[in-house]
């Protein structure tokens, strides 16, 4: 037998070998495997999650009838059931009018049915406009298809003036392209401070 046959004879036997050592080798040496991998998410979220249909940090944007450009903006919304409509939880609305003015509407939860044209805003309600006045309320409601956003409750607010309190508040236009109003009514009371006129 000569030497090339020799050496192939050799291979065939070593070849193998180192290949089943390498294998033991890899099985020996290797990390224990994690079979049960913890879920990256509470049990008490994805319970909620489980339970129900949900839009995390959901977004809208709109024109009404009359010509404003409406934002709305929430943490998490909720499909409606059982005869309610869809609901939302810290809701963020902005206004802003054809006159280019901006308010802000804030509230803590809210919801909206369209079949009534009403969306409701619930809880430490807050209304910011452009010249500095604050209004709060606990309750707001306010048409889909237009301008027209009612707080049918007490209002307390602050403004340039002074501070001032009324029964109902209601935020509106007349009619297309025309300036936007907030309208106190019922009981109004204001405490008038001169300091902030001049400032």
């Amino acid at each position: 037998m000569d030497r090339y046959s020799r050496v192939v004879s050799y291979l065939k036997v070593a070849l193998p070998l180192t290949a089943l050592a390498l294998l033991s080798t890899l099985f020996l040496i290797s990390h224990n495997i994690n079979t049960d991998p913890s879920i990256p998410f509470a049990e008490i979220e994805l319970e909620n999650r489980l339970r129900g249909q949900q839009v995390t940090a959901p977004f809208f944007t709109g024109t009404t009838a009359t010509g404003q450009e409406i934002t709305i903006a929430a943490t998490k919304a909720l499909p409606g059931g059982d005869g309610e409509g869809a609901s939302a939880s810290d809701l963020e609305a902005e206004i802003l009018t054809t006159e280019g003015r901006r308010i802000l509407l804030l509230s803590d939860r809210g919801s909206i049915r369209p079949d009534q044209d009403l969306a409701v805003l619930v809880g430490n309600v807050r209304i910011i406009t452009a010249d500095g006045t604050r209004v709060e309320s606990e309750r707001l409601n306010a048409e889909l298809s237009g301008l027209q956003v009612v707080s049918p409750g007490p209002v307390t607010a602050q403004g340039p003036m002074g501070d001032f309190s009324a029964g109902t508040m209601r935020i509106f236009t007349d009619s297309k392209n025309a300036p936007v109003h907030i309208e106190f009514t019922e009981g109004v009371k204001l405490v008038y401070d001169p300091a902030k006129i001049e400032r």
